[in-house]
């Protein structure tokens, strides 16, 4: 982390000029299962989206107000209902999500993101939606984001969230982040939902190229299950107040900001990572002097999505050949006779060839709860990093019974 960033406490209402909250409506049995992130000023807004064929209502709605408006006011999320798969009456309900909010709100339809989690394929009951809607936009506060975090769970263990601080022209500047996702993670992106908050004064276009290229190093270099879901977004509000000169991609400071936002972007993909269903332990590949970026992201990618990786890691066994293996199929161009692998700081392979590695030190190292591994291509400058998690018992279980 630069250390220029400083972490502070308030996730997505850290910024100047955000409030949020999370209540329960009736979507879930008893959980939290509504949050609203509004901005008190109108804000610069921009997102990504599923590539998933298949696009749940709320997408369809939010890319529409997006491409008619890049301006926004407030994030409006519920848990519990993905109103995906959901035909004419979902789309209906997700637009009249966005008009009640509106009105609740005092702005308009096409200053609202929606956003939907949960079941597939079940309509969303509109009674509870509209409660929800009128609880959340009265309770509105700065110190809301705990409880707007917890809202927008689903399988997740624990609420996500995080918020930083940095000087940009001469400005401090906060950015605060919130996200959910546990499984069916997979880029791009996955079963997941981030929404990003910054005071920071930024243009439309610049925005738009930060998210897309923050998400590509961050939430779409993670997988759990190896799925890709029907609801997936990340999304951002810039509203301006912290008042530093106005950041353009062609700004000295455009990449200060940029590397504000990646650094949250990616703290937030690992906690994902890290809270798969039914993980017990983070799995971090880092894949080194590859000729292209490309092939350094498709390495990584490929070792962390492996399902015979991620089982010998929750095995705690130091198997490196299903290491190298998942590099050879990833479809990345290297030489394997040139490849060096290693667990931890604990040597595995030199040149592609197996050495004799010290056993128990790798057996004490794959059983720490975060465990780094490096290939080394030898045969460039590029470099890329992937998360994921192992995976155990527990994925099949919590999966097995999901709609109970």
């Amino acid at each position: 982390m630069n250390t220029s960033f400083k972490k502070i406490q308030g996730g997505v209402t850290a910024p100047n000029g955000f409030t949020a909250t999370g209540v329960h409506c009736g979507i879930k049995k008893e959980k939290l299962d509504f949050a609203i992130v509004y901005s008190q000023e109108q804000a610069v807004a921009a997102g990504v989206y599923t590539t998933n064929a298949v696009q749940a209502a709320p997408i369809l709605v939010t890319k529409k107000n997006m491409k008619e408006n890049k301006m926004a006011r407030a994030f409006v999320i519920n848990a519990g209902n993905a109103n995906a798969c959901t035909g004419e009456k979902g789309y209906q309900d997700a637009e009249k999500m966005v008009a009640l909010a509106a009105e609740k709100l005092g702005c308009a339809k096409d200053e609202i993101i929606v956003s939907s989690t949960g079941v597939i394929g079940v309509s969303l009951p509109m009674d509870a939606v509209e409660q929800g809607i009128e609880q959340a936009s009265v309770n509105l506060s700065k110190e809301g984001s705990c409880k707007a975090a917890e809202a927008i769970m689903t399988t997740d263990t624990y609420s996500k969230e995080i918020a930083i601080e940095f000087e940009l022209g001469g400005k401090l500047v906060k950015i605060g982040a919130m996200s959910k996702g546990s499984g069916m993670i997979h880029p791009n992106m996955a079963t997941m939902l981030g929404f990003i908050t910054t005071d920071a004064d930024i243009d439309a276009f610049a925005l738009e190229e930060a998210i897309k290229d923050a998400t590509g190093n961050s939430f779409n270099m993670i997988t759990v299950d190896g799925d890709t879901s029907t609801n997936d977004m990340v999304a951002i509000m810039a509203n301006g107040t912290a008042n530093n000169e106005k950041v353009t991609l062609d700004s000295l400071e455009y990449a200060k900001f940029y590397e504000a936002l990646e650094y949250i972007c990616v703290e937030m993909a690992k906690q994902i990572a890290r809270d798969g269903e039914g993980a017990t332990k983070l799995l971090e590949v880092e894949v080194k002097n590859a000729k292209t970026k490309e092939d350094a992201k498709k390495a990584a990618m490929a070792v962390v999505k492996s399902s015979l990786v991620k089982t010998a890691i929750f095995g705690e066994d130091a198997n490196w050949g299903r290491i190298i293996c998942a590099v050879g199929y990833s479809g990345a161009k290297f030489n394997p006779e040139k490849v060096d692998i290693s667990i931890g700081d604990e040597p595995m392979a030199i040149d592609g060839t197996g050495l004799a590695f010290d056993e128990d030190r790798a057996k004490e190292i794959l059983k720490e709860d975060h465990i780094k591994v490096f290939v080394n291509f030898k045969d460039g400058d590029q470099k890329a990093t992937a998360w994921g998690c192992d995976l155990s018992y527990d994925y099949v279980k919590i999966n097995g019974s999901y709609r109970t």
